[in-house]
């Protein structure tokens, strides 16, 4: 009982390591990632183009049920009875009115494992904000250390919500362990912006050992120098490079063609080079902007120099190292057509490869799960359907 990104991301990820996920939809109020394009705003006419929804949602079943039907209730809790955990990332205090909460799945599956993910958690006087990955951002302090500044806040955006969701599936998996050991369920008050507030943690401490507010600082970095974008020669070319050490301050002076920096008193030392951090960034400016971003990369990894061009999403497309991974997959989708999709960033070398079937259509798997999973007749499909509970 998830929408939008975080949620459905979580239990994609269990998925992805063999799980059975059943997505629980409704007409009445479908998941929004099926209905508009995260990226441009448009909206789809069909519940079943979107390729957001149909990348968040892989290797998932779809049952669409009106929850405002206490039959629809009924066989949700049918459904919980053969299922390990429960997911729900709706605001506080929705599902438990439905009669789905956890003490009431709990009557029914005494060891079920079961979720709440929401924006501020269960509890506290937050607890019913509405809350989406910017609002979670936000709460957690990201966007006023993040912009140049003079520049407003920043906002975050779909990286804060794939947090969040990675965090609801480890969760899930030691939960699940728990249970292993010891035969106990539990419930989970997850609270997206604490676990994005983990972003946080460096800021948090220097206020409260020192009472200091970290303020925007672009993107330099307090422990390194130099640490920032660099323009390459071309339209929008960009490379990023970090320096953390000694000994690749001198990597980068030498791949520079500049030995004589390595020991100028302006940046012989981490220190003197946060001190003189504009006249660093000048020089390496200088240095890069002649160059293709590539080309530097290469000169400065050989140098053993952190550094990478900043990619576009089609130089990331079509990146060799990329393609040798197999980070993009196309799937056949019913009504999509052939989708790319992600791979999960991982490759496990003792079991089979990830899951990676198409996302479901709205709906469609309702007879194998009424009947097949919970023994519902056709018939009694067919008065239910009739009778609005099922859509």
């Amino acid at each position: 009982m998830t929408t939008a990104w975080a949620g459905p991301f979580a239990s994609c990820l269990l998925g992805f390591l063999g799980a059975e996920v059943i997505k629980i939809e409704s007409m009445a109020r479908l998941d929004h990632a099926r209905m508009v394009s995260f990226t441009t705003g448009r909206k789809f006419e069909s519940p079943d183009e979107s390729g957001v929804f149909n990348n968040l949602n892989l290797n998932k079943k779809s049952v669409c049920l009106n929850l405002k039907k206490p039959k629809a209730v009924e066989i949700v809790k049918k459904m919980a009875m053969i299922s390990d955990v429960v997911m729900e990332n709706l605001r506080p205090g929705v599902i438990p009115r439905l009669g789905l909460g956890y003490e009431d799945i709990k009557a029914v599956k005494p060891d079920i494992v079961y979720l709440s993910s929401s924006a501020c958690g269960q509890t506290g006087p937050d607890r019913e904000y509405v809350g989406y990955a910017p609002t979670f951002a936000a709460l957690a302090g990201l966007p006023h250390i993040t912009g140049y500044p003079d520049w407003p806040p920043s906002n975050f955006m779909g990286s804060i919500d794939l947090r969040s969701a990675s965090t609801a599936a480890f969760v899930i998996l030691a939960a699940l362990y728990h249970r292993e050991q010891t035969g106990e369920g539990q419930y989970i008050d997850m609270s997206s912006m604490e676990a994005i507030a983990a972003f946080s943690g460096d800021i948090l401490l220097d206020y409260v050992l020192n009472q200091r507010v970290q303020e925007r600082k672009g993107n330099r970095d307090d422990s390194m120098a130099p640490h920032n974008c660099y323009v390459c020669k071309g339209e929008d070319k960009w490379i990023s490079i970090a320096v953390s050490s000694g000994e690749e301050w001198a990597g980068l002076c030498n791949a520079m063609g500049k030995p004589e920096l390595i020991h100028d008193d302006r940046f012989n030392d981490l220190g003197a080079r946060k001190q003189n951090e504009e006249a660093l960034d000048e020089i390496i400016n200088h240095w890069t902007r002649t160059q293709e971003d590539g080309e530097v990369m290469i000169k400065l990894q050989n140098a053993g120099v952190a550094a990478t061009p900043s990619f576009t999403s089609e130089t990331l497309f079509s990146d060799p190292h990329v393609k040798a991974r197999g980070v993009f997959k196309k799937v056949a989708h019913p009504v999509a057509g052939g989708n790319w999709v992600i791979e999960p960033p991982w490759r496990l070398s003792e079991a089979p490869s990830s899951p990676m079937n198409p996302a479901p259509l709205l709906g469609q798997h309702n007879f194998e799960v009424f009947h097949e999973y919970l023994g519902i007749s056709e018939d009694e499909i067919e008065k239910l359907k009739k009778e609005g509970v099922i859509y």
